[in-house]
């Protein structure tokens, strides 16, 4: 019983949030990790460009940031080539999310996604009181010709898509994606989430007009260019879609060191070539690591690697929790067959020599 009266729709959500962070975990077990590889967290490090402008910045942080987020909106569009009426700022993808699902889902209105994806979308979908339909991966992957079905048997109002995928790292051709949008019905938009696009091949990334009204595509500073503490994602997407997020956005969300330092960010291609080729390296041990202990990485498009433990649940779980005894902080899919891997970030060697020391020693632990 509470002495506090919650709206009938909040007071029938369970008392949960999508993750657990890093700092609960260290504060539960008394000790910080050794190696944070459980966030997707860019441990390469933001440009030094970037860090310079944020440190300028720092001493006009009296100031409130500009509501607009004109500099960076601007720099975005530039840099994808589309208008500055395409590309909306916000609080990371997360918070974007939330305001889309808020703009476009009525209480009770379906929305499809893949079970086992992105938590917080689902967060957002039931907080607002949409219904969420799920349909299973195929083949470790996001299924496009499920979540069509699905879409067009409960005239869904969102179907959410993350390429690559975020647990598994698997991705979908461009063309792929191109036919899943004419798949779906007229009254179903496409949530694309790019967040990981930077570390993807070429032929992942599809050609989409940004005024195509049957798309949403949202990305993110928090991982390719290693700001995620800044919070700072953006969509592209039709004009009149856009220009909708401010009807109900947080118009002073984006803090003013945040922006100046993605626009520095975006300007730095030297810096961002340099952690594609860390992350593609990182990507590489991390397969050899798992290999000479019997585990196998899959193929992946993103900063983190899933490696197949040929288990189930029960025992990728336990080697979680194991490691996290070691000081390695790492995760899992959530929902079975794809939760028989674990989920490591790439990061530095000092992080990988720490997870290929422990890794080892918990699987014996286990045996």
């Amino acid at each position: 019983m509470t002495r506090f009266r919650f709206a009938p729709l909040v007071a029938a959500l369970p008392a949960s949030v999508p993750f657990t962070g890093p700092e609960t975990l260290e504060r539960r077990a008394g000790r910080p990790f050794r190696a944070r590889l459980g966030a997707n967290e860019n441990g390469f490090g933001p440009s030094p460009r970037a860090v310079a402008a944020m440190q300028r910045a720092a001493v006009e942080v009296w100031k409130y940031g500009d509501p607009d987020s004109h500099d960076l909106r601007h720099a975005l569009a530039a840099h994808h080539g589309v208008a500055p009426e395409n590309v909306m700022v916000g609080e990371g993808i997360d918070g974007l999310l939330g305001l889309l699902v808020r703009l476009t889902v009525a209480p009770g209105e379906a929305v499809v996604t893949s079970d086992g994806a992105y938590p917080t979308f689902n967060y957002h979908v039931a907080g607002f009181g949409g219904r969420l339909v799920k349909v299973p991966y195929r083949d470790d992957a996001e299924d496009p010709g499920a979540l069509a079905g699905a879409a067009r048997d409960q005239n869904a109002r969102l179907v959410y898509l993350a390429n690559p995928d975020n647990p598994m790292g698997s991705w979908h051709t461009a063309g792929r994606i191109e036919a899943l949008l004419d798949d779906l019905p007229a009254a179903s938009l496409l949530v694309l989430d790019e967040a990981y696009a930077e570390f993807a091949p070429e032929e992942a990334i599809p050609r989409i007009d940004p005024e195509d009204a049957r798309v949403i595509r949202l990305r993110t500073f928090s991982k390719a260019y290693a700001m995620a503490g800044a919070r700072v994602g953006y969509a592209i997407g039709p004009a009149e879609l856009i220009a909708s997020f401010d009807r109900i956005r947080n118009h002073f969300g984006m803090n003013r060191i945040s922006q100046i330092g993605a626009v520095a960010a975006l300007e730095d291609a030297d810096w961002l070539a340099h952690v594609r080729a860390e992350v593609a390296a990182s990507r590489d041990r991390l397969a050899g690591i798992a290999q000479s202990n019997g585990l196998t990485a899959l193929p992946s498009a993103t900063n983190f690697v899933a490696l197949d433990t040929h288990c189930d649940g029960a025992f990728a779980g336990a080697l979680l929790q194991t490691l996290a005894r070691q000081g390695i902080f790492a995760r899992m899919p959530g929902v079975a067959p794809m939760d028989r891997c674990i989920r490591v970030s790439c990061g530095p060697e000092p992080d990988m020599a720490a997870f290929a020391e422990a890794l080892p020693r918990a699987l014996k632990a286990l045996s």
